[in-house]
């Protein structure tokens, strides 16, 4: 024998009722099957009796409506009008509710009644449909056989005498068996209910009493998931889990069985299966007494959107007895069902999570039953704390693990979720924490991703500046997404982009072929509002990329950070600022579990600054640098001959995306002060932008132009003096190169003729160099060299940023 139990969902409508007949047909296994009313009407029917109450005559047309709904379902799926059972039923729901009406009272009798109309009218269409197509069925009245105490609403059964007129009833069981679920009587024959999951109760109380095979709970997905499917897109379906998994999960949120439905099964050791009425071909999550311990640590990820916390506390608690009882007697009394529990070891305060919409009730309760100690200051006054969520990892593989829960704090830290409160039972199940219901998406994914799919890992990007580099870098993302996604299981998505004028955001990521058509359609561009969107979209492992030169955004680092978003830029200025400040993102980044990356700050895409990390960490100590850091400048001497103006060189160099869109700032020498700063401070030292000496080989003329345009007429006019720097270097057989150096102390920019027996005398095209004499690499220098400009070279080095990051334990 098996028991079949249908919810709302899986009767809400004509063809929803044709997919059950066909699930029962299927079934060549003597059935016993329990039917939710039709989708939606219990709440129509809490209505109705809520509206008689109030005096209102509208609950007539409420009624009428459920009346004709149910008229025209029995029409369609029987294809004649209704017999008498279901009027008579219509008649006493009219009679009851008339009664609610003049009285302006619905007694808690009168609302089991008419809560019970939604299983009595379903299961009454449903017997006379499956007539219609062949099925051996009888219907049979729960009132009759289920018997419970006078508790409306949420009424106890009485098992004993239950089984017994179950029992008796067995005797004369057909093919099919139908019961309407959430029913029940008194031994008076008193109409009563079984309280929230009634359905599923009854269809576990058949099971259990009648020995059933297996208990299947028919619904609208394919079985348990592994988080919620709404909130993480990547949430999978569960195979099969232990009672005990199931009673977690259900408790913490997953709707799709209602724990004290799983009680009289467990007892008796009865198999469950949730399946999908809409998709029976998909077999469904099992629940059994065994759990598989060679599956993953973890089943399942579950989660309650809105909690309360409530605290009570005080000096006077500790070590004074009855607290604890008084506390919790004062909730069960008002009815306020507590979900959590943590208490302070000092026994100095104890904090229960409870349902947000029971925060005010409990609130009343509590300070009734405190109130003359809080007036006499024994104890603090109750606190209560709303918008919070729980999330749990549920699986009984956890059991005696070590590292289940660091992981889980380390996960929720490094993606800036605030943990406000932990519970862990003792049997090792189901590990519980309070963060902000603001961060629910956030941490359920991040986790679900930690625990179920680290083979893939989606990192979320929010882009400023789409100029020369800032496309190569979306272009060179589009190239290599799909390597990255099936080599590296990284999937990159960008959410915000932004140039000066425009900005466009995607929760679901920006297609990467098509954002210039999508920020082109954006809202205006404030600086405070991309940042503003980005905190609202709250994902996790998310990056923001600085791609401009602007001071106003790098000012925005600090707070970034705060928030457990990473920085990566080639934005020179937050990293060149006031060594006070430069240490401040430094210090941000470690307390918040974020990254400052700005590699391409030095360099472009060459591996300098990761280099020098690498040594510094690893003990190293760096005493002297010698550097060649413009690939501009580089590029400019390389190419400079005499034979062509430099003003000329100086124009090319910028059609070739090598300089910044202001030259200037390449040729005064400031773009080179602020890469030997960045070495000087990566390296352990002290220093300030002008601490650095600067000798310019620039004449005086053009270091005072108000424009680019004014700038290249003033070189122009001083071309003699390009030529004698040329010449005279040429003449020594030498090169010349704009040198950074630091030593003792000692930070200087300049330029200088080399001899062919330097390292910097053979640097080609736009390459840059730096040598770093160490500790370790005293006599012989380590040396990295390769190309320093473009934005080619640029972007690269952003990507390696945002890779070193997606591969990191963000």
């Amino acid at each position: 024998m098996k028991v079949l139990k249908f919810g709302g969902t899986s009767v809400g409508s004509e063809e929803a009722i044709r997919q059950v007949a066909k699930i029962v047909q299927g079934n060549v296994d003597q059935i016993v099957m329990v039917s939710s009313a039709v989708g939606g009407v219990t709440d129509q029917l809490v209505e109705i009796g809520d509206t008689a109450a109030r005096g209102k005559k509208e609950y007539e047309s409420l009624l009428e409506a459920v009346k004709l709904r149910h008229e025209q379902m029995y029409y369609n799926l029987v294809e004649n009008k209704p017999d008498t059972n279901f009027y008579d039923i219509i008649e006493e729901f009219e009679d009851i509710c008339r009664g609610v009406w003049l009285l302006r009272e619905l007694t808690p009798r009168s609302a089991d009644f008419i809560h019970s109309i939604g299983e009595r009218l379903s299961t009454l269409i449903i017997t006379d449909f499956f007539r219609t197509q062949g099925i051996d069925i009888t219907l049979y009245d729960s009132r009759k056989y289920i018997v419970t105490d006078d508790q409306f609403g949420n009424a106890n059964v009485n098992f004993k005498l239950t089984n017994e007129r179950l029992q008796e009833a067995k005797k004369s069981f057909t093919k099919v068996n139908l019961f309407p679920g959430f029913v029940a009587a008194t031994e008076e024959n008193e109409t009563t209910t079984l309280g929230r999951g009634g359905s599923d109760y009854t269809a576990a109380i058949l099971a259990g009493l009648l020995a059933a095979d297996h208990f299947e709970v028919w619904t609208d997905v394919d079985g348990l998931m592994t988080a919620d499917p709404r909130i993480v897109k990547k949430a999978h379906f569960i195979e099969h889990v232990s009672y005990e998994e199931a009673l977690e999960l259900s408790h913490f949120g997953a709707k799709v069985i209602y724990p004290p439905s799983i009680q009289p099964a467990l007892e008796k050791g009865i198999p469950i299966t949730i399946k999908n009425t809409f998709n029976p071909e998909q077999k469904g999550t099992l629940i059994t007494k065994e759990w598989d311990e060679d599956k993953q640590l973890i089943r399942g990820i579950s989660s309650i959107k809105d909690i309360a916390l409530v605290t009570l506390s005080g000096s006077s608690m500790v070590g004074i007895p009855k607290f604890s009882y008084r506390f919790f007697r004062a909730l069960s009394t008002a009815n306020v069902n507590v979900i959590l529990i943590t208490q302070a070891s000092s026994e100095h305060s104890i904090t229960v999570g409870i349902d947000g919409k029971e925060s005010g009730r409990a609130l009343r309760a509590l300070n009734t039953e405190f109130e003359e100690m809080i007036a006499t200051n024994r104890i603090n006054p109750i606190e209560i704390e709303d918008n919070f969520s729980i999330i749990a990892l549920v699986g009984s593989n956890m059991r005696n693990q070590v590292g289940v829960s660091g992981q889980m704090f380390n996960v929720l830290g490094k993606n800036g979720v605030s943990i406000h409160a932990i519970a862990q039972g003792s049997s090792e199940r189901n590990i519980s924490a309070v963060i902000s219901k603001e961060d629910l998406h956030k941490a359920l994914n991040v986790l679900h991703e930690s625990f179920f799919l680290s083979l893939t890992k989606r990192i979320n990007l929010f882009i400023i500046g789409t100029g020369n580099v800032g496309k190569a870098f979306i272009n060179q993302l589009a190239q290599q997404f799909t390597f990255l996604k099936k080599n590296h299981q990284l999937n990159i998505k960008i959410i915000g982009l932004a140039n000066s004028r425009q900005m466009h955001f995607e929760k679901d990521g920006i297609p990467l072929s098509k954002w210039e058509s999508y920020l082109a359609e954006g809202v205006a561009f404030t600086k405070e509002d991309f940042i503003q969107n980005m905190y609202d979209v709250n994902l996790r492992n998310s990056i923001f990329i600085d791609i401009t030169a602007s001071e106003d955004i790098a000012a925005l680092y600090a707070d970034i950070l705060k928030k457990s978003i990473s920085v990566v830029t080639p934005n020179k200025i937050a990293a060149t600022g006031p060594q006070t400040d430069y240490l401040n993102l430094k210090s941000m980044s470690k307390r918040y579990g974020s990254q400052f990356l700005f590699e391409t700050n030095v360099c472009a895409g060459l591996p300098v600054l990761s280099t020098l990390n690498d040594l510094v960490r690893s003990g190293d100590q760096v005493h002297q640098i010698e550097a060649v850091l413009s690939g501009t400048l580089v590029f400019l001497f390389n190419e400079y001959d005499g034979t062509t103006k430099f003003v000329d060189v100086i124009k090319k160099a910028k059609e070739l995306g090598f300089t910044e869109p202001d030259p200037r700032l390449d040729l005064f020498g400031s773009d080179v002060k602020r890469k030997i700063l960045i070495l000087i401070r990566e390296s352990g030292y002290t220093c300030e932008y002008d601490d650095i000496e600067l000798n310019s080989f620039l004449p005086e003329s053009c270091m005072e132009s108000s424009s680019v345009e004014d700038f290249y007429e003033k070189v122009e006019k001083e071309e003699a003096h390009f030529k004698k720097l040329y010449e005279d270097a040429k003449a020594k057989g030498a090169r010349l190169k704009v040198v950074a150096k630091y030593k003792d102390g000692h930070g200087s920019v300049g330029l200088e003729a080399v001899d062919a027996t330097h390292p910097f005398y053979n640097l080609e095209g736009k390459d840059n160099i730096v040598l770093f004499y160490t500790k370790r690499y005293d006599d012989h220098p380590m040396v990295i060299k390769g190309a320093g400009a473009g934005a080619e070279v640029t972007a690269s080095g952003i990507f390696a940023d945002v890779l070193r990051l997606g591969q990191s334990d963000m």
